[in-house]
């Protein structure tokens, strides 16, 4: 990023709280300099302060990116001092969550290059993955230039039109705290097993990170794992005869579960 249009033009990230620092932090470690990097923020944490980036000062006319990550209800405050760089050459990267690719180009001006990016919590390790779509000004070089600035945390993935964020977020985007719940019950369902609760906690913490390490790099698909680990009339089908009933089982609870959220999304994307 050293030699960018990013590093030469500048970048300004409207909203430095956990995920704007995470990308932040991503950036600056891949080489970003320090002098090409604007943060708006009201309440800056004591790390950013120290990073060395212009804090709060005033913006360069034309930067190459602005980023935004101010929380939805911020929004309506935040974006319109940025008015000014709107229709031109500056692309808008948000990863507000439901806030439409329109409102930017209301906003700004229809002719602002804008893409709504959907990126989740473990971003903060540079472990997430986010979804990203764009309008039609942006163009093909637009989206490769938010996919390298969006790598800093994570995995990068294309949606081929904006509706899909909505499904997007009920899968992924709230996807990490159905994980964490599933975390629980299992640790809570060890204790009832005569468990202490720390060690269940711990096996269910490490069972969890461990199959999903291991979905990651596998040249199998979930599927095909699950039947690897599956002895017939053993303890995991035994399990799984649970887990997979078709009415009370994982297929109909995620299912509803995904739904909602997709659900809920569509709703405050609609204002």
């Amino acid at each position: 990023m050293k030699n960018s249009r990013i590093a030469k033009q500048g970048l300004v990230l409207l909203g430095c709280g956990k995920m704007g620092s995470a990308m932040l932090a991503g950036w600056l470690a891949r080489g970003l300099p320090v002098e090409s990097v604007w943060v708006i923020d009201p309440k800056p944490s004591t790390w950013l302060r120290e990073t060395g980036v212009h804090l709060n000062a005033d913006l360069p006319v034309t930067p190459a990116i602005v980023l935004v990550a101010v929380k939805p209800q911020m929004m309506t405050d935040a974006l319109p001092s940025l008015t000014a760089m709107g229709n031109g050459q500056t692309l808008f990267v948000s990863v507000a969550a439901g806030t439409p690719i329109s409102y930017f180009e209301n906003t700004l001006g229809a002719q602002t290059p804008v893409v709504r990016a959907m990126p989740n919590t473990p971003a903060a390790i540079s472990q997430g993955i986010t979804a990203i779509v764009a309008n039609g000004v942006a163009g093909p070089d637009a989206l490769d230039e938010a996919e390298a600035l969006l790598r800093a945390v994570g995995d990068v993935v294309r949606l081929a039109d904006e509706t899909q964020i909505d499904a997007v977020t009920g899968v992924s985007g709230s996807g990490p705290a159905y994980v964490f719940h599933l975390i629980e019950t299992m640790a809570a369902a060890g204790a009832a097993q005569g468990l202490p609760a720390e060690l269940a906690m711990a096996l269910a913490k490490a069972t969890v990170a461990g199959a999903g390490a291991l979905a990651l790099q596998a040249q199998e698909d979930p599927a095909q794992l699950r039947v690897n680990v599956t002895s017939p009339n053993g303890t995991t089908q035994a399990a799984l005869d649970v887990l997979m009933d078709q009415n009370d089982g994982f297929p109909a609870l995620l299912a509803r579960a995904v739904a909602a959220a997709t659900d809920r999304s569509r709703e405050l994307g609609r204002g």
